[in-house]
């Protein structure tokens, strides 16, 4: 059984007339193309710690299977904005399971889209530990709610936009959570 110990966030942005090459550059920019990634769900294993990527990436060699949950976004629609988001809940008590959530559109900026998958991830991870909270709430006053129950101890997100050009080029953004311990 594997349960991974570390983690770590990251995100790219990669252009191209193809997309499935756009896809491959945005891998690039998050420096995660030279792995075997297995796309996993939603859960934030209990004792997990997130490092940064830099420590994460000394753990791995090119070629190894890497177990991610990843958010994608694609457009060669000129002047259209994508947003690919992972958002990150995590329990006060580390013997707990966090929640993952991952967040893909079309015309949000880096904060709409970044406080919208926190979000997710927040709800699914107060859902689960019976923390009340009202879902028509704006989310500044959920999150103060949550953190001040002690359910909830750090909510967090990564997020990447960007502008198809104006040439029509494939345009595609990653973010993503690689378990890389």
């Amino acid at each position: 059984m594997f349960v991974p110990t570390k983690a770590f966030l990251t995100k790219g942005v990669g252009r191209h007339k193809e997309k499935l090459t756009s896809f491959e550059m945005a891998l690039r920019d998050a420096h995660l193309a030279t792995f075997n990634l297995v796309r996993v769900s939603s859960i934030f294993p209990p004792q997990c710690e997130l490092v940064d990527r830099e420590e994460g990436m000394s753990m791995l060699r090119p070629g190894q299977v890497l177990f991610t949950v990843v958010a994608e976004s694609s457009t060669n629609e000129p002047s259209r904005l994508v947003a690919a988001s992972i958002g990150l809940a995590m329990p006060a008590d580390p013997t707990h399971h966090g929640y993952i959530s991952e967040h893909h559109s079309y015309g949000q900026n880096e904060l709409v889209a970044g406080e919208y998958a926190e979000d997710l991830a927040a709800s699914m991870l107060g859902t689960v530990l019976g923390v009340p909270f009202d879902p028509e709430k704006a989310w500044d006053e959920r999150r103060e709610q949550w953190l001040l129950s002690g359910e909830i101890v750090r909510t967090l997100n990564v997020t990447s936009t960007a502008e198809c050009g104006e040439d029509g080029r494939w345009t595609t953004v990653v973010a993503a959570v690689a378990f890389c311990g």
